[in-house]
């Protein structure tokens, strides 16, 4: 018993923190083989405000994490901390599990991860939560994988999203000659077919969806390492140069730092205040874009 009485306690110690609280789940859906797993990162005001609704951030995890990543990471310490010193608006934060799926529908359609996350997840997070439900109280974001999944959705379903940020996102535009043949798949996951279907993942990316929606009203942000281990450094500037083309308003951010999750705890509150300001009643408009190293984006939107 004195067993079972220290694990909850210990349990309390991680979920509970100064004002925030953490509160899991999963939701079952024909589009996945199981049920997915969630965790609800909830602000102070979420108990102590009963009647209240509040925006929500969808957050994606990296390949090899799952939905409980930001608490074992440290990163909810990071967030609860900035809510008490009032550095971030508050707002529910939702962390769903997507293994290695890349937020897809695979190629094999067993596993159908953009349809279960517009279609079932959403829908149901906003009503077992008290969330706004409304596109300017919804934004998503994410790190690598989770990255690639955030700008994907947001730029597939722009209707759906006032912000969008994401860190060092798994973006190649082109894979590197040889992919199929270089392990790939052993180390990415089957998503994209197995053996790799290179037109497929050409097909997926997140690249195809800027090229022609209409982006209009959503805060783009993305930020990357310049010494990223993947290369996915190069995709981000590609993706720069692509909405700056467009003349879509965006902000990228060229860091010095790698693949790892120093360069995320170093730019998450960055990235979380440029959504905390798009929940205000009228977003904060984006002043710059372009790609650029330190604090200051190097060109005026929409021009190089």
């Amino acid at each position: 018993m004195k067993y079972i009485v220290s694990f909850l306690l210990f349990l309390s110690s991680v979920l509970a923190f100064a004002d925030g609280r953490v509160q899991c789940g999963s939701i079952k859906s024909q589009y996945m083989p199981s049920p997915v797993a969630y965790c609800a990162l909830l602000p102070p005001s979420y108990d102590t405000d009963p009647a209240r609704k509040f925006p929500v951030l969808y957050y994606l995890h990296g390949l090899g994490g799952d939905q409980s990543f930001l608490v074992t990471t440290g990163g909810w310490n990071m967030i609860d901390d900035a809510w008490e010193q009032k550095r971030l608006a508050e707002f529910v934060i939702i962390t769903p599990q997507a293994d290695n799926s890349f937020y897809i529908n695979d190629r094999s359609g067993r596993t159908r991860y953009d349809d279960f996350f517009v279609r079932d997840f959403v829908p149901q997070i906003e009503k077992k939560f008290r969330i706004l439900g409304t596109r300017n109280g919804r934004a998503i974001g994410g790190i690598s994988m989770g990255g690639y999944g955030a700008l994907r959705f947001a730029f597939k379903y722009p209707q759906m999203f006032a912000s969008v940020g994401a860190q060092m996102p798994a973006l190649l535009e082109q894979l590197p000659r040889g992919s199929r043949d270089a392990g790939f798949t052993a180390f990415f996951g089957p998503a994209f077919g197995s053996p790799l279907d290179e037109g497929f993942w050409k097909a997926n990316t997140p690249f195809v969806y800027a090229r022609t929606a209409n982006l209009h009203g959503l805060n783009i942000y993305v930020d990357c390492g310049d010494h990223d281990n993947y290369g996915f450094d190069t995709g981000t500037r590609q993706l720069d140069q692509l909405l700056t083309e467009r003349h879509v308003p965006h902000v990228v951010k060229i860091y010095p730092g790698q693949h790892d999750f120093r360069f995320v705890a170093q730019h998450l509150l960055e990235s979380l205040e440029f959504d905390s300001q798009s929940f205000t009643p009228k977003p904060v408009a984006q002043t710059h874009s372009g790609a650029s190293t330190g604090h200051t984006a190097s060109r005026a939107a929409g021009g190089h």
